[in-house]
């Protein structure tokens, strides 16, 4: 057993994961896990339980929480002295094997001590990997989220912005991009990301769009503080204006990183190579990096805290050399439903048959195509010792990689067969040259599009999704909002589940609602969301989870005679250009868009539009025109 605090906070045991529901145990729990290894006073306890109002009788009402959580522990086979009492409070020692936050921070230290920018790189998204949502997210004390959760989450982004940084420094700038604009989007009040994402842009030839990614900073800034940006994005700017070269000349050599960092492969014998890491003094463009460089500054401990001792440096390994991964593929957590789809995925995966073609996955936006994915890849991760890797093949900004920078971005292939997942592929132009050979691996393709060229000329099999079953849209609630509270609204969840449309990212985005909401009942959050579908279906904080965002840039891949097609069938109002009724549609425009993902069925069963997109048709006008039609893209 292991938890997992990097996000909801939840137990794990293998490939499943239990989501603990909001509760005093819960805040207990998160409370013991932060400070893992300490001895954390009662007082302390008693704040993060009941933040301003403890109870009278405060220290029996711990010990009564404490037993509770003991109980908890019990259903998952957590022995009972897992929290010791301590003189003046109580203690959890975690290891890296058993919690996720102490794995986190003996790679960031461990990442500090490697000689090469592409080992430094590896251990620092192996990491970053660990992280899997917003920090605390079911947690529903106010003390922790004040005083504990902002301090993990700078953890998180100084990691990030380092990351960033070497990667800039080795020129990779291209892979880098999505990552550094996605940071750059969620949190504007760190200019550095700002500073990465311009760089990266005018270093990939965009120098239009870096420049005015550097106005719209100096706007807000000026709009939201009165102030101008700080001196490396004005030298940057200037940089930039004067056609400069940008880049960062190598700095340090630091002792090898350890073998038990590396999985499954060495490091070379000697010691690692490659390029240095940026030098954290290095004037442009990584100005003010020499913080984000360092190992993150412990943690203040709580009140009566005895510090945990600081793990030693690693050895340095003596075995030979493989390549290594750049990542692994981690299990989704909570993964619900599917079953008959993740069977014969993973004895497709696993059959090690020569010749295999491809597995492609196709279907709607938004009906969990890469969820099954990575969770297959997981499961069957062990009949791939030369490792498993993710690749998205669309940027931030929806446009596709060519073949060409999408092979920049794999490793080169070392031994035993591989796993890669690739996804959100746009045609099968783009995927052929990435496949690995019969003898190397195999791929999961995950699409919109059907891909039948692809099936055609190399094989494999094509899974379909259809929307989640609604006993298994009722499990997934079950898996993230827990048994007890769907219990008290049994009906109000399949309520729930029907407004969502059975869709895994809609559910998902309402469950992550009523975590962080502890007070709301299932009943009304389906009430607030049915009133205004499917703007409701997105998350503040988080910009991808967001179910008009994910359906718009779908829509917008479609050449403008599909959008006009998809909105008049959607619709169904007449007398509108291209077709005077719905049925007039030609069958070569209805496979097109059934090819796409946003209808389904067709010859010989009737097509059918999901009922969620048909909402989302609507909202956007009453004709086409409505639709951004002038928008560039890609072929239908």
């Amino acid at each position: 057993m292991r938890f997992q605090l990097l996000g909801l906070l939840s137990i794990a045991d293998g490939e499943h994961a239990a989501v603990l529901q909001p509760s005093k145990p819960t805040s207990l729990l998160a409370a013991l896990l932060i400070h893992s290894g300490a001895a954390v006073s009662t007082e302390y306890l008693v704040r993060a339980v009941w933040d301003t109002e403890p109870p009278a009788t405060a220290r029996a009402a711990l010990q009564s929480c404490v037993l509770r959580l003991r109980r908890i522990f019990a259903k998952y086979g957590i022995a009972n002295d897992a929290i010791e009492a301590v003189p003046g409070g109580y203690r959890m020692r975690m290891d890296r094997e058993t919690l996720d936050l102490v794995r986190f921070r003996e790679l960031v230290r461990s990442a500090d001590l490697v000689g090469d920018a592409e080992t430094e790189s590896y251990v620092l998204r192996e990491a970053l990997a660990l992280w899997h949502g917003p920090v605390l997210a079911n947690v529903s004390s106010h003390m922790l989220h004040r005083d504990e959760a902002p301090r993990l989450t700078e953890e998180r982004l100084r990691a990030l912005e380092r990351l960033c940084d070497i990667e800039l420094a080795r020129g990779r700038c291209r892979e880098v991009l999505s990552e550094v604009w996605d940071a750059a989007k969620r949190h504007p009040e760190r200019e550095r990301f700002s500073e990465q994402l311009i760089e990266a842009l005018y270093r990939t030839g965009r120098q239009t769009e870096a420049l005015a990614e550097i106005r719209a900073v100096k706007d807000r800034l000026k709009e939201e503080f009165g102030i101008d940006p700080g001196t490396p994005l004005q030298r940057l700017e200037l940089a930039i204006l004067r056609g400069e070269e940008i880049g960062v000349e190598p700095a340090r050599t630091l002792p090898a990183i350890a073998a038990r960092i590396v999985p499954k492969a060495a490091l070379p014998p000697g010691g690692p190579t490659g390029p240095s890491v940026p030098s954290p003094d290095a004037p442009l463009p990584v100005p003010a990096a020499a913080a984000a460089a360092q190992p993150p500054a412990p943690l203040a401990q709580p009140p009566g805290a005895t510090p945990a001792a600081v793990p030693t440096a690693p050895a340095p390994p003596t075995a030979p050399s493989a390549s290594f991964p750049l990542a692994t593929v981690a299990p989704v957590p909570c993964f619900t439903g599917r079953a008959a789809q993740l069977a014969a995925m993973r004895r497709a995966l696993t059959a090690d048959a020569p010749g295999a073609g491809p597995v492609v996955i196709s279907g709607a936006p938004g009906i969990g195509k890469t969820a099954l994915a990575l969770q297959a890849g997981h499961l069957a991760q062990e009949a791939f010792p030369g490792g498993c890797f993710t690749l998205a093949l669309t940027r931030p900004d929806g446009s596709p990689l060519d073949a060409a920078e999408a092979r920049a971005q794999l490793p080169a292939h070392g031994t035993g067969r591989r796993l890669l997942v690739l996804d959100d592929a746009v045609s099968a132009e783009q995927v052929r040259p990435l496949l690995p050979s019969p003898g190397e691996g195999v791929a999961v393709v995950t699409s919109r599009r059907g891909l039948a060229g692809l099936v055609a000329t190399h094989g494999g099999v094509v899974h379909r999704l259809d929307t989640l079953a609604p006993e298994e849209s009722h499990q997934l609630l079950v898996a993230t909002l827990g048994a007890e509270r769907v219990a008290e609204e049994p009906d109000a969840a399949r309520e729930l589940a029907r407004i969502c449309d059975h869709f895994p990212l809609s559910l998902r985005i309402a469950a992550a609602r009523l975590l962080t909401r502890p007070g709301l009942g299932i009943g009304d959050c389906a009430a607030w969301l049915a009133a205004d579908l499917p703007a409701r279906l997105a998350l503040a904080d988080e910009p991808l989870m967001s179910v008009p965002r994910v359906f718009e840039a779908a829509l917008l891949r479609l050449s403008p005679e599909l959008r006009e097609a998809f909105l008049l069938l959607a619709t169904e109002r007449p007398a509108v250009p291209a077709a005077s009724d719905p049925a007039d549609v030609s069958d070569e425009v209805l496979e097109r868009l059934a090819d796409a993902g946003f209808v389904e069925e067709g010859p010989p069963k009737p097509y059918r539009i999901h009922e969620l997109l048909k909402i989302y048709a609507r909202q956007l006008g009453t004709a086409p025109s409505t639709v951004p039609l002038g928008t560039t893209a890609s072929p239908g």
